[in-house]
């Protein structure tokens, strides 16, 4: 039997889930846990659009400001964090509420994580010729006799990937497919419900563009010059927080501040496109549809509601 109750509330950035979670958590005596590859980061306040102070202090958050900008944190280090959370909230009598869109992480701790052996260049270099010379639906075919069920879900134009099973099954003997299934079975530990939010593309797109416009208007230009200027600025995966290349390259003096703006904009309406794509290969979510005039508080009931049925 599953040891714990975990609800996780996901969507597309833009979608207002962090003002419904803090509703929510409050109607149900949760505490929030992040499920956002880049709150966990310090000093990156405004570019990652971390709640309010005022919120975080009526409602506890946890997983956010845990790391500096420079410093590697991958999905193995979330999920070991987060289990700690977890234990945690409940040793309180809390309900952890994980609020986020990092598809990655959910995967992660529903799943579990298949790392899988070391990257291999020389051989990785070798496909890639291949692919050059013969195209990509060649090495798929390869694939596909060597294993189909990887072969299917892999799109024939989706290099990295097919490249990543190819590798794998070149340094084990084993399709990833089986692997994946060995080492990512899904939990035991918690009973999970999953729900999310969604929005009407213009709705999403005016939404994102306004949230934009706030950020600028809080100081995300300076938040940006303060850590591009850093004696150690974002590393690696920091760097990739929507907003900060494109300002930096302002900041080098690259273009006009509102072409940068217009940029940071397009970017995050095309990575809530990724995200949606992510979210529709996850199993078990049930989905809320927002409409532009429905009130955080609203929501919130709805999700409430949902959540007591699912016990």
């Amino acid at each position: 039997m599953p040891e714990t109750r975990v609800l996780f509330l996901i969507g597309q950035t833009g979608t207002g889930k962090s003002a419904v979670a803090a509703i929510l958590a409050a109607k149900i005596g949760a505490e929030i846990i992040s499920l956002d590859s880049m709150k966990i980061y310090r000093g990156m306040d405004i570019i990652t659009a971390k709640p309010p102070a005022e919120r975080r202090r009526k409602v506890p958050h946890h997983m956010m400001d845990i790391a500096e900008p420079h410093e590697h944190f991958d999905t193995a280090l979330y999920v070991k964090d987060a289990e700690r959370a977890v234990s945690q909230v409940t040793s309180r009598g809390a309900a952890p509420l994980f609020v986020g869109g990092t598809a990655l992480y959910l995967k992660a701790l529903t799943e579990g994580i298949f790392e899988g052996p070391a990257a291999a260049p020389e051989f990785r270099a070798k496909l890639r010729r291949q692919a050059s010379e013969l195209g990509t639906l060649h090495l798929h075919q390869r694939l596909e006799k060597l294993d189909p069920v990887a072969a299917r879900k892999i799109h024939s134009s989706d290099l990295r990937r097919i490249e990543r099973a190819l590798e794998v099954y070149e340094k084990t003997g084993k399709p990833i497919s089986q692997l994946q299934k060995q080492f990512a079975r899904p939990s035991e530990k918690h009973d999970t419900v999953i729900m999310g939010l969604r929005r009407e593309k213009t709705d999403l797109r005016q939404r994102i563009d306004r949230r934009v416009d706030s950020m600028m208007a809080k100081g995300l230009l300076e938040e940006v010059r303060r850590l591009g200027s850093s004696p150690r600025p974002p590393g690696k995966e920091a760097s990739q927080a929507l907003g900060y290349k494109e300002l930096l390259a302002y900041l080098r003096g690259e273009g006009t501040l509102t072409e940068a703006v217009e940029l940071v904009k397009l970017h995050t309406r095309q990575f809530a496109k990724a995200q949606m794509t992510w979210f529709k290969r996850l199993e078990g979510v049930e989905w809320f549809d927002v409409a532009a005039d429905e009130a955080a508080d609203q929501v919130a009931e709805r999700l409430a509601a949902y959540a007591a049925k699912q016990v």
